[in-house]
């Protein structure tokens, strides 16, 4: 299995064509996840990702209440690695004040004291802030750029034209863009491949999506597991349930065609990202065999064929990711700050 490697958007920085994710990592706290890894755990999945050369990890300020990232930089001391041999993503929204100028300048220190570093390479908005106005979260981004505290900014869940709108305030103004958009996106989601996804490719960002393989739902014939996540996990019910008749089609199109070439139908969902030009999807990993299976999906080119027959099953979906407006009804799975 050889690592395959890409740019982070038009930032200059070099990133492997997968990101582990952050949020299975941290401490069970009460309200949050249940199915997080101890430390232990944590530093055993993120060796074996820097084996593998997976050295592109993510996480947020929210995650487990902050100790995803506290998990994180513990690991990577204890491993020995050089900073300048891994590139560290955190996000900021899901906090007092949201994206306020205020906000940014003391999240992005208490992030950079958990993980134990003195900069980030990639910073993210969690989500599009209503209360604050788009220049002061741009110009107090920028100023973390000039400051040397991060390298290079990314975005999440939004509507298209919330970035658009972001993006050429940064431009008029002299700031620093967003060079990546961690979108929701996979399989049974693929709402944003109307407006997002160009939008993204006209400022010249990458994709980094979350929830590749839906939350597990492509990595099995079945909906349902006996998993402690299927079992707890109200976000992804939330995500997901609604739709489940609709997506079966689809599960079962994986799983055929993991059949077809003998290997794990989450080896297949991950490539189709790959075959759609993806350049990072975010994997969870729970332990270092699921690392193994991630990595193994760079070895899968699709067929054009193959892609179209996944595909063709897909209906539209109600939005689910980014802020309802103010006075309109939540949309599903927006509001836990330990989603993605």
């Amino acid at each position: 299995m050889d690592m395959q490697y890409t740019a982070l958007g038009h930032s200059g920085i070099r990133i492997p064509r997968l990101c582990l994710g952050g949020m299975s990592f941290g401490e069970r706290i009460p309200g949050g996840h249940q199915w997080t890894l101890d430390q232990a755990g944590t530093t055993a999945v993120v060796k074996r990702a820097f084996e593998l050369g997976l050295t592109f990890i993510d996480t947020a300020n929210c995650y487990a209440a902050g100790t995803s990232e506290q998990f994180i930089g513990n690991a990577l001391r204890d491993l020995g690695v050089r900073r300048e041999d891994v590139v560290l993503a955190s996000k900021v929204f899901f906090n007092e004040g949201r994206l306020g100028a205020a906000a940014i300048q003391r999240e992005i220190e208490g992030t950079l004291r958990r993980l134990g570093t003195d900069y980030l390479d990639l910073y993210i908005i969690h989500r599009f802030d209503y209360a604050t106005p788009i220049e002061e979260t741009m110009e107090a981004l920028d100023g973390l750029v000039r400051a040397g505290k991060v390298r290079a900014l990314g975005a999440s869940e939004m509507y298209a034209y919330q970035l658009h709108n972001m993006q050429v305030v940064a431009e008029r103004n002299g700031w620093t863009t967003f060079t990546s958009m961690q979108c929701h996106y996979n399989l049974l989601y693929r709402e944003d491949e109307r407006e997002m996804i160009p939008v993204c490719r006209q400022f010249d960002m990458a994709l980094t999506p979350y929830s590749p393989l839906a939350s597990g739902h492509l990595c099995r014939p079945t909906w349902d597991s006996d998993s402690v996540r299927s079992a707890t996990d109200g976000t992804m019910r939330q995500k997901y349930d609604a739709d489940r008749k609709r997506d079966m089609p689809i599960v079962a199109r994986v799983a055929e065609v993991a059949e077809r070439r003998g290997v794990p139908m989450a080896r297949i969902a991950l490539a189709w990202h790959l075959a759609r030009g993806v350049e990072a999807p975010i994997i969870g990993c729970s332990s270092p065999r699921r690392v193994d299976d991630a990595v193994a999906a760079l070895d899968i080119a699709l067929a054009p064929e193959e892609v179209a027959y996944l595909e063709e099953p897909y209906v539209a979906h109600e939005l689910v990711g980014p802020l309802a407006r103010p006075g309109e009804k939540p949309l599903a799975g927006t509001n836990d700050p330990n989603k993605r």
